[in-house]
């Protein structure tokens, strides 16, 4: 299949689908209310709540959402074959991931710009709010170790990506104090100047690598990169909400979606076939990629995660991003709108998969163990490996062979012949960027949360300007999320993200279904239900076998985090399922419904 083909398809199915669905939904179902005043306006604090400029909030929602899900998950379920991975990123983005962030967006800005476990206690009742609360909050250290180890794996022992990463900071903070202080609102002004200076640091990395000085100060080993990413979380976390987390992510946005645009446009030129079959012998199970030995079902859905349907998204629906929403009519844009383009992400991911041979990427990502029980033999890869200058076999985890199959449609074009090593590592910089914005934008919400346990017990923590609450949860979430980066590796930690990453996705429709049943829009519910509910059998599933297979390996602390997240969830929706019962038979007025629109 020629992938562009591919390409079209799917640009064509999200313009339709945003069009017609995601309209449908904000108008009818939702009931977007342009006069009706958005938190970032009555709750307004300089911190938390601002109003933020439609553009530049898409930016920093589409940075945060937009982490290794959509580039490393469509890699590694690239082994069951390109058909069955489109399909669900297609289909899933559309009906699932872009319902999901839209609804649960809406919801949290109808709440205040309250997070997923205080939504749950409103609409479902106190008991599965904190249950929820510590859910979200176990998931939300899993996922931010998870997605910080994929950095630490692209930028250790990289001094470009070291680089480029840590000069977006101070870029960032000079566009923050140039759109807030020096020129009020100046978005375009704001803009010009990151995308110079960004331009500048992209520019001058290949010089940084190569110089003899300026590689060392660049080139940080595992444990340097475990310490300075927690570091970077802690500072974005407590800093103000408009100094450093939204320009960076804002920032890093042009970089994201500029590269996957050239790489749209590098496959329109080189017109590269999938090498991938349709469908691969492992759809029925023995896939070397995945965690525990297991078919297309149900590890297909927790593999690529972000990529079609995300529970990481609700933490940012419901934390950061409903705090600075301007006006309600921005929802559909930034909450269904993103989403897609994430999507669209996921298919550059996949494509650049599946472009290689496939003894080629397999023998990337599997182990040298496991890659001798496939009887495959390597076709280009030592031509590769010359040509990107590096040892790129046995290299797990989707972040090389990503890289590398960008690389080689990049320098497929005629006039980029011969830079192949160049693409590789702005590749693997690219995928640093990509994945740290998540990281900071994870951490502040998970402050939020934080902030929310412990004001149940002391309520001076709820204040949200009180600055010994915001230092102290800031820096009590970053230690324990930061102790399994620095302890940890990304193989044990990963296929845990993933299925409780579905699992929470699951969770927040069901609620966003309790919302919609009680707003008193019934004939609707099934627009989130149905996901919602296709999607519990789904996690479960995945989480029995990771049980079962930790078990047989020994991870004991996995198997435990594992069936605690089960258990807690599997509450959640019994609790969520029995109110919709007593909805059913007696009428229930929504907080999202009843709250005065001025």
């Amino acid at each position: 299949m020629n992938a562009l083909t591919l390409v079209f398809i799917a640009l064509c199915v999200f313009a339709i689908a945003y069009r017609y669905y995601g309209i449908f939904i904000a108008s009818k179902v939702l009931g977007i209310n342009p006069d009706r005043p958005t938190p970032a306006h009555t709750l307004e604090d300089g911190i938390d709540y601002q109003p933020t400029n439609k553009y530049v909030i898409f930016g920093h929602h589409f940075a945060a959402i937009a982490a290794a899900g959509p580039l490393l998950g469509p890699v590694l379920a690239a082994q069951f074959g390109y058909l069955p991975g489109a399909l669900w990123i297609i289909v899933g983005a559309v009906f699932a991931g872009a319902v999901h962030d839209m609804v649960i967006l809406f919801a949290s800005i109808r709440h205040d710009g309250k997070s997923i476990s205080l939504i749950a206690e409103s609409e479902i009742g106190k008991a599965a709010g904190v249950v929820a609360s510590f859910a979200v909050l176990f998931i939300l250290i899993l996922t931010l170790a998870g997605l910080s180890l994929a950095v630490v794996n692209a930028m250790m022992k990289s001094p470009w990506s070291a680089y480029t990463v840590i000069c977006t900071i101070p870029i960032a903070v000079i566009m923050g104090v140039w759109m807030q202080i020096v020129r009020p609102g100046d978005v375009a002004g704001g803009s010009v100047i990151g995308i110079i200076l960004l331009g500048l640091v992209i520019s001058t990395g290949p010089f940084v690598a190569a110089h003899p000085v300026l590689s060392k100060w660049f080139y940080l080993s595992k444990e340097q990169c475990s310490i300075f990413i927690p570091a970077y979380g802690f500072v974005a976390s407590a800093l103000p909400v408009w100094l450093l987390l939204v320009p960076r992510d804002y920032l890093s946005t042009y970089l994201k979606l500029g590269t996957i645009s050239a790489l749209a446009i590098g496959i329109a030129i080189v017109h590269p076939y999938l090498q991938m079959a349709p469908l691969t012998k492992f759809i029925s199970g023995g896939g070397p990629l995945v965690a525990a030995p297991g078919s297309v079902f149900p590890f297909l859905f927790i593999t690529i995660a972000c990529g079609a349907l995300s529970g990481f998204h609700a933490i940012i629906g419901t934390g950061t991003t409903p705090k600075m929403i301007d006006n309600e009519r921005d929802i559909l844009f930034v909450g269904y709108g993103a989403m897609l383009v994430e999507g669209f992400v996921a298919i550059m991911a996949l494509i650049a998969a599946c472009v290689l041979v496939p003894a080629d990427y397999f023998a990337i990502n599997a182990s040298a163990a496991a890659y001798k029980t496939l009887g495959m033999s390597t076709v280009h890869l030592p031509q590769l490996a010359e040509a990107v200058q590096e040892n790129i076999q046995g290299r797990p985890g989707g972040a090389v062979s990503l890289a590398v199959g960008m690389a080689y449609i990049f320098s497929s074009v005629s006039f980029m012949k011969g830079l192949m090593a160049y693409w590789y590592h702005f590749a693997i910089m690219f995928e640093a960027v990509f994945i740290l914005t998540a990281v900071d934008s994870g951490t502040r919400v998970g402050r939020y949360l934080l902030q929310e346990i412990i004001g149940r017990v002391v309520p001076k923590f709820t204040e949200k300007g009180w600055i010994p609450g915001i230092v102290f949860t800031s820096a009590m979430f970053t230690c324990t999320w930061g102790y399994l980066v620095y302890t940890g590796n990304i193989t044990t930690i990963w296929p845990l993200f993933g299925m409780s990453n579905q699992l929470l996705a699951a969770c927040a429709l069901i609620v966003g279904t309790t919302m919609i049943i009680g707003m008193g829009k019934m004939k609707y519910a099934w627009i989130t239900a149905v996901p919602g509910i296709l999607m519990v059998p789904v996690t479960m599933t995945a989480g029995y076998y990771l049980v079962k297979y930790n078990t047989i390996q020994g991870n004991y602390l996995l198997v435990v985090l594992a069936a605690s997240l089960m258990g807690l969830m599997a509450a959640v929706f019994i609790l969520a399922f029995r109110k919709w019962f007593i909805l059913g038979h007696k009428p229930h007025k929504s907080v999202a419904k009843v709250m005065p629109t001025a």
